[in-house]
């Protein structure tokens, strides 16, 4: 029987398996993600989600009710940091522990067309596409789905502004949901709780051929690619059209690689150079970002980084601004 229906679309994923195949052997690597698989399982479940499919190292699932999804997401995240944890029963090898997963979800709303057990439609495509951007640890939802939220949880998300995502025509506007954590980490008093306050963002500096550009506020994050989409764009061959992502996150600059071809960072004064595949990394200081080629590559399309003090250079109330090198 087909039937189309109004569903929020879930797509999660598991990171960091192939390391600990490599590390655990067969054996214990496939227990470890079984069971991680069948904890997010679990967790649709009991959030009213139904499992469409498992998908090798992950799963799709939908659900009735945005809120619901959201709330899936949340907790898949904060059970898979428990697996392999101290006094988890025994029931994960230890050796997991020091090859841990990461999860990546993305969810999307919209029309569906349920067929034989299956289901099909745009918010499908776009939910398992959103994969392709998050980083580690990260929910990424659409506008849809952020529309479908009362006010309240609609705060908990950050605009990530609109993406090229993979075989649509027309960018994606997409949205970072924040960690119940941090909303969650308060110091309690005599007096109630004591919201910490985030420190105003410094500025970053990038700069490739003849654009030179500060970014801070209200202009964050900054995606860089080689899509008219893009925050900075990089026209280069070896740049994914959505190539990284920088935001704004706990006080420090985190540089995200969403890209086939990998991000790599050299900071001055130090020879290593650092990969990332999915991966993220602390910006400090100054150095070269480098997408799709190390920085060491003379023909790599390299973005030079500097870290901006505000506090010292008291600039204009403009967020983002276009310099002359």
């Amino acid at each position: 029987m087909t039937e189309i229906v109004e569903r929020t679309v879930l797509f999660a994923d598991l990171r960091g398996s192939t390391a600990m195949y490599e590390t655990l052997g067969n054996t214990d690597a496939t227990a470890v993600v079984t069971q991680s698989i069948a904890l997010l399982a679990q967790i649709v479940a009991l959030h009213e989600g139904r499992v469409v499919k498992t998908l090798g190292d992950g799963l799709m699932a939908m659900f009735v009710s945005a809120t619901k999804a959201v709330g899936a997401a949340d907790e898949m995240h904060e059970s898979l940091e428990r697996i392999g944890a101290p006094g988890d029963g025994g029931t994960t090898p230890p050796r997991a522990r020091l090859v841990p997963l990461r999860l990546q979800v993305g969810l999307a709303k919209g029309e569906v067309i349920e067929m034989s057990g299956d289901v099909f439609g745009d918010a499908v495509n776009v939910a398992a596409r959103l994969i392709d951007h998050a980083g580690d640890n990260e929910t990424l939802v659409t506008s849809t789905v952020l529309e479908a939220l009362i006010e309240v949880e609609q705060a908990r998300f950050r605009s990530l502004d609109r993406m090229q995502l993979r075989g649509r025509v027309e960018p994606v506007h997409v949205y970072l949901l924040e960690s119940m954590r941090r909303f969650g980490d308060t110091a309690a008093t005599a007096f109630g709780d004591i919201v910490p306050v985030t420190p105003e963002p410094e500025g970053i500096r990038l700069i490739w051929t003849d654009q030179n550009r500060i970014y801070a506020g209200t202009s964050l994050p900054v995606v860089l690619g080689r899509s008219p989409q893009a925050t900075y764009i990089i026209d280069d061959t070896r740049v994914s059209r959505s190539h990284a992502r920088i935001v704004w996150h706990g006080g420090t600059f985190q540089l995200t690689d969403l890209s086939y071809n990998g991000t790599y960072v050299r900071f001055d004064h130090d020879p290593e150079v650092i990969s990332l595949r999915r991966g993220s990394c602390t910006l400090h200081g100054s150095g070269l970002i480098g997408l799709g080629a190390s920085p060491t590559d003379p023909a790599s399309a390299s973005v030079r980084f500097e870290i901006m003090k505000f506090a010292d250079t008291q600039p204009q109330h403009a967020h983002e601004f276009d310099l002359k090198p």
